[in-house]
């Protein structure tokens, strides 16, 4: 079943692949309204969603409009990421526009290259996060995933990425090789914190309401003493992106760490203002305001020196 999984999706991709761009997106708006017609699980919790962050401030014929051109925008990110990983460095910089470059402190006083962490969301074509090389062209982009249950679709995935030049390591298994990576000092760390993180999150607001956050990028940007920004996708047209940097999120106080939840705070606050500018950019079928137990902050960041993980 594997090896069949494979070579359908193989197949699938090819095809995607050899379609010309302003084809593929609109393959991919025509699955993602058939999916809004007949997903209704994926559909309630988009709506319910909706409602719950944006219904006092549009009318209900609003929120399905939102809802139904959000489907049309994922079909289309999916579609165009499996395009744009067959682009070369020069085919990719030419469908997307890098802003905010400038606020980037990626060197030391001295000159020397230093590591950045950027807290990313699953906004428009997200996978353009890995083509973001002309930004920083002395440092490597690194960035986790969770892995497939099957080996074949992982496989896949792998080879689809390969192309971007960025390194993708499992964030279950690869924590050595994750930390080596940071201790290069050239590492540009782009971390998904706008899901549900789980039991292990942290309780914070999102749209007012609380949910499971995770807590990696300050974590991180706290233990090798790195700048923190939060990265955005925007479609800007069909077919084209840009990604934003936003302003550097601080991380200490004169002098001191400022604690976790309040730099998670930030990066929250970055998405929510992000999503207000363009609603219909965000995965709002994720069930991000799942209910669970979530744990408090710690009182103190753990060190460079402390355990790697999330």
């Amino acid at each position: 079943m594997d090896a069949l999984l494979y070579w359908l999706a193989r197949a699938l991709v090819a095809v995607v692949q050899a379609l010309p761009l302003p084809w593929v997106v609109k393959l991919g708006r025509a699955g993602g309204a058939v999916a809004f017609a007949l997903d209704a699980r994926h559909r309630e919790v988009a709506l319910r969603n909706l409602a719950m962050c944006l219904g006092a401030e549009r009318e209900p014929e609003q929120i399905e409009a939102i809802a139904r051109e959000n489907f049309r925008r994922i079909g289309e990110s999916y579609a165009c990421a499996i395009k744009t990983a067959s682009m070369s460095t020069e085919e990719a910089g030419r469908v997307l526009d890098l802003s905010g470059v400038e606020k980037l402190r990626l060197t030391h006083p001295d000159g020397t290259p230093r590591n950045a962490v950027f807290a990313v969301g699953h906004f428009g074509n997200f996978e353009m996060y890995a083509r973001t090389n002309a930004a920083y062209p002395d440092h490597r982009i690194i960035t986790t995933y969770r892995s497939l249950r099957q080996p074949g679709l992982n496989r896949l995935l792998h080879q689809l990425r390969s192309r971007s030049g960025a390194r993708f390591l499992e964030r279950r298994t690869e924590a050595a090789e994750l930390k080596a990576a940071m201790h290069s000092g050239r590492a540009v760390l782009g971390l998904l914190a706008d899901q549900h993180a789980g039991d292990r999150g942290l309780r914070l607001p999102l749209f007012g309401h609380d949910c499971s956050t995770s807590s990696a990028p300050a974590i991180f940007a706290l233990r090798y003493r790195c700048p923190l920004y939060p990265s955005i996708c925007f479609r800007v047209a069909p077919g084209r992106w840009r990604v934003e940097y936003g302003d550097e999120i601080a991380t200490h106080d004169n002098g001191h760490p400022r604690p976790i939840e309040a730099i998670t705070t930030d990066v929250n606050r970055a998405f929510e203002a992000a999503i207000r500018r363009d609603p219909a950019n965000w995965f709002w079928v994720h069930n991000r305001w799942k209910p669970g137990k979530w744990r408090e902050a710690r009182s103190a960041p753990q060190t460079r020196g402390d355990r790697d993980g999330q």
